[in-house]
C-alpha cells in the first residue's frame, strides 16, 4: 500500500526507520501518557521498534511513514488504525510528525490522501481521538472535514479526549 501525494508518499515502515520512530516517541508532548511516551528504561529502544516494524502487515492501511517526496525523509506517520473505543468496523484516523515539520501542511496532506483511499475502499466513517489540549491536531481534522461527536472523555491528569468523526 502506497499513497502519493504532491509532497508525500505514504508507505510501509521500514527496519532501516526505526530510530525515525524513537525520535516521535522522545518529541512527544509531556502531557501524552506515559505508555506513549519513552520510560526510565528508554523503552521502547531502537531494537524494540525494529522488531515492531518487522511484525507489521502490508496489507492493512496502518501507520504508514510520511516521506517527504523530494527530499526523500521520513517525517512522520499517517494512517488507519483499529479504534478501542470507537465502533467496530470503523477505523480511527492517526497521524503524528516530527517537530521540525510542524506547521508544514502535511498533516493535512497526508491526513486528505488517507480519507481518499477510505472513501475508495468502502469506509462509511472513519473516527479520531484526540486531547483537548492538541489544538494543531484539532485543526488538521477539522481542515479535512471531521466534526466532534457528542462524545468526551475526561481525564483529570492528561487531558480530556474529544472523539470527531466524519462520514465518508
Amino acid at each position: 500500500m502506497v499513497l502519493t501525494t504532491d509532497r508525500l508518499q505514504l508507505r510501509p515502515w521500514r527496519v532501516s526507520e526505526a530510530a525515525v520512530i524513537r525520535r516521535l516517541w522522545q518529541e512527544r508532548d509531556p502531557r501524552v501518557p506515559p505508555h506513549r511516551r519513552l520510560d526510565a528504561d528508554g523503552h521502547p529502544t531502537i531494537d524494540d521498534l525494529k522488531q515492531w516494524v518487522r511484525a507489521q502487515r502490508p496489507a492493512t492501511l496502518g501507520w504508514l511513514a510520511m516521506e517527504r517526496r523530494l527530499e526523500g525523509d521520513v517525517v512522520g506517520h499517517c494512517g488507519l488504525i483499529v479504534g478501542e473505543r470507537v465502533p467496530a468496523g470503523e477505523p480511527e484516523i492517526a497521524f503524528e510528525l516530527l517537530r521540525c515539520v510542524w506547521g508544514q501542511g502535511f498533516a493535512t496532506e497526508a491526513a486528505a490522501a488517507v480519507l481518499e483511499w477510505a472513501g475508495s475502499s468502502g469506509h462509511e466513517r472513519l473516527w479520531a481521538s484526540v486531547r483537548e489540549w492538541n489544538t494543531a491536531s484539532r485543526r488538521v481534522l477539522a481542515k479535512v472535514g471531521f466534526v466532534e461527536a457528542d462524545r468526551l472523555e475526561r481525564d483529570e491528569v492528561y487531558g480530556d479526549t474529544v472523539f470527531v468523526t466524519r462520514s465518508l
